[in-house]
């Protein structure tokens, strides 16, 4: 555990508490905070500050801070915003460093409330004080135990599962959800606005917590996105952590006019970041939860081939379907597993996966049949189906399933389709911790993910940089004044092949190049201020002979002129033509919370009717490449695809792993887009055609 760590493990281990803005009003929150420390049976000593004094709880209300006794290290502020400045100054003289700030009157109500923010926040770093707020509802800790919070009692039962919000509402609504869902919490933690102590803070704190075994994420933003995937890395190689991003239809677009600015948005970074940092990304409220518990209390498969157990056939169908499109497979059971369900069941019964037991299914045939399929050498995991049993009790059936699940290194989900016949089913699994859910196509997304994060963890997370650039004075100088052609010279120098692009201001130059460089070529509208050339006639192919260029400049000329008068035309570039391959399109740029991203898909005009594209954070790695490539139709026709020829991958691959080092090099490229990269037949390397950046 660092310092830094260590030091926010105060907040969740004091030896004492001091409420300031207690009350003996049943009313008031200060009084719903004293009542919930006690009632959970803090072990440390209880302190109550208000101005009127008073009893509270048989306890002494002092009424000022200073008064209080040892041991005091943690102090819960619930009093006017407008005091809170002073208030930390007296938790300061009375040397107490750690401050949980309830009230509410800051930032989120205006100008007003975002100067006295400020106001605190300068108070505490004058005075070393960490806080966390204001705007929050506090922390829990079920196991220590500790409860700061104003919600309605009871307090959460224990649990192995972390819950960090930065909406205390909706952190109070989940604490009652989870009471008729039957899963307790380990610790949970209210962050509201965040001033001080942020999502990463707790992150790294919770992340050392014993007693935590997965962490759910209810995210708004991030502040400083680095910061947030380095403690990601760290947390998520001890234990998994879910996170439910809000705010995807809202987010904001980047303004600049190009495909790669157009379609990443900051939505995008997130993907990126989570699928860099392992942090597995729920889309809802259920996901998120139904995850977590499962990553928490599950082992991990060690393939993507499962079996499906069921008393319903049906069931078995439907679970199937979903195995699929959560990307898994039905595992082929060998014979002397197929031989011994069929000793097992009655003969109606199907042996192939799925298996399906008939309705009359037994606890015993229940456990014997999952026991085999998890000796199966082929079967990486079982989604077991119940349904209302027409004979046996469900409780027992429970039971005998559970016994089996308990013993097992092989994930086993349970899916219980039903209610009030399946109560004590329900209750079977609650008591054990072990996530149950209401129908198949749940258990099968969560099997998926005990999968992605086993692939996370298995795969090789190093950035790969193989682009070195000795002299960066010269490249800075370079881009200092930067034209159309600079940017070709900057992919050169990264290793990333270009055709010669030579600049013509008349016709004559244009012809003049074009006998030097060879024929046949294409010219191209050289203008800062056109993004798309082809769409205003600025782009002329396979020209053979000068005067297909003589007059192919004047013919550009002209279109521009008349559709765009008031265009700066540097003139027409001339450029060899390439070699007949496929084309993609590959993107830089900067997001302004993850920093330097790099964009796969598919090139020419296809990548914004498609939007065919992956992101992925820069330097790469060369999961990220794989997954950039795989992910998108662009990426899988490089292998070849009936009528298409295969292309030279590998290139393109190193091409990435380039244009993502210049990235991370160059921190005022605000973005660059090759399109299209031409990728030659395999073994003779990619071409970038077309080359055009922006610098912030």
């Amino acid at each position: 555990m660092d310092d830094h760590t260590h030091l926010l493990e105060s907040f969740f281990s004091p030896q004492g508490i001091v409420i300031i803005g207690a009350s003996t009003d049943r009313g008031k929150l200060g009084y719903s905070i004293a009542r919930n420390l006690i009632a959970i049976g803090y072990p440390g000593a209880i302190h109550f500050v208000n101005p009127r004094g008073g009893e509270l709880f048989g306890r002494s209300i002092y009424t000022e801070v200073n008064q209080v006794p040892d041991p005091v290290d943690l102090a819960v502020m619930l009093i006017p915003a407008s005091a809170t400045p002073e208030g930390l100054r007296q938790c300061a003289l009375r040397g107490i460093h750690a401050v949980i700030i309830a009230s509410g009157g800051f930032r989120e109500t205006g100008p007003d409330g975002a100067k006295l923010e400020e106001a605190l926040l300068e108070v505490a770093r004058e005075n070393n004080i960490r806080m966390i707020g204001p705007n929050c509802i506090g922390l829990i800790d079920t196991h220590y135990p500790l409860d700061t919070t104003f919600l309605s009692p009871p307090s959460p039962p224990k649990g192995d599962l972390a819950f960090i919000s930065h909406s205390g509402a909706t952190c109070a609504a989940i604490v009652d959800w989870s009471r008729g869902q039957g899963f307790g919490f380990s610790r949970l933690a209210s962050l509201g606005n965040q001033i001080d102590i942020d999502q990463t803070d707790m992150l790294l704190a919770i992340g050392d917590d014993p007693n935590t075994h997965a962490i759910a994420f209810y995210l708004e933003s991030v502040r400083e996105g680095k910061r947030f995937i380095s403690a990601a890395q760290k947390v998520v190689r001890r234990k998994p952590v879910v996170v439910l991003k809000a705010g995807r239809s809202s987010a904001g677009q980047y303004a600049a006019a190009s495909h790669t600015g157009a379609l990443a948005g900051n939505e995008t970074a997130f993907d990126a970041a989570f699928q860099r940092s392992g942090v597995i990304r729920a889309n809802t409220v259920e996901e998120l939860f139904e995850w977590a518990r499962t990553l928490a209390s599950s082992p991990l498969p060690k393939g993507r081939d499962m079996a499906v157990l069921t008393d319903a056939g049906g069931m078995g169908v439907m679970a199937s379907d979903a195995l699929e499109s959560n990307g898994l497979c039905l595992a082929k059971l060998t014979v002397p597993t197929h031989d011994a369900l069929k000793a097992i069941l009655p003969p109606a019964a199907s042996v192939n996966n799925p298996i399906d037991m008939l309705a009359s299914a037994t606890p015993e045939q229940y456990a014997k049949c999952l026991s085999l399929l998890l000796a199966d050498p082929h079967v990486n995991g079982v989604i077991v189906i119940m349904l209302p049993p027409p004979i046996y009790a469900a409780r027992d059936t429970a039971k005998a399933i559970l016994e089996v699940i308990k013993a097992s290194d092989k994930p086993v989900l349970t899916a219980l389709v039903g209610d009030p016949l399946l109560k004590d089913a329900l209750e079977v699994f609650h008591r054990e911790h072990k996530p149950d859910f209401r129908f198949p196509e749940r258990a099968a997304s969560a099997m998926s993910v005990l999968v992605k994060r086993a692939e996370y963890l298995a795969q090789d997370n190093t950035c790969l940089t193989p682009a070195v650039i000795e002299d960066r004075l010269s490249l800075h100088t370079l881009l200092q004044g930067a034209q159309p052609e600079t940017f070709n010279e900057v992919l050169n120098a990264y290793g990333i092949p270009t055709l010669p692009l030579l600049l013509a201001h008349n016709s004559s130059e244009a012809v003049d190049l074009a006998h030097q460089i060879g024929f046949p070529v294409a010219l191209k509208v050289a203008s800062a201020e056109i993004t798309h050339k082809s769409d205003v006639g600025g782009v002329l192919l396979n020209l053979h002979n000068a005067q297909a260029v003589k007059e192919g400049f004047d013919l550009i000329h002209r279109r521009i002129r008349s559709r765009l008068p008031d265009a700066t035309l540097y003139g027409v570039t001339v450029q060899r033509m390439a070699p007949a391959g496929q084309e993609v399109i590959l993107g830089a740029l900067q997001d302004v919370t993850f920093g330097p991203m790099v964009m796969f898909g598919s090139g020419g005009i296809e990548v914004e009717g498609l939007k065919d594209v992956a992101f992925a954070l820069a330097p790469l790695t060369r999961a990220d490449a794989l997954r950039m490539l795989e992910s998108t139709w662009a990426g899988r026709k490089l292998k070849g695809y009936r009528n298409i020829a295969a292309a030279d991958r590998e290139a393109v691959l190193d091409a990435l792993y380039r244009l993502a080092q210049l990235a991370a090099d160059i921190p005022q490229l605000k973005e660059m887009e090759i399109n299209p990269l031409k990728v030659l037949p395999p073994g003779q390397g990619v071409i970038a055609l077309d080359v055009r950046g922006s610098l912030a």
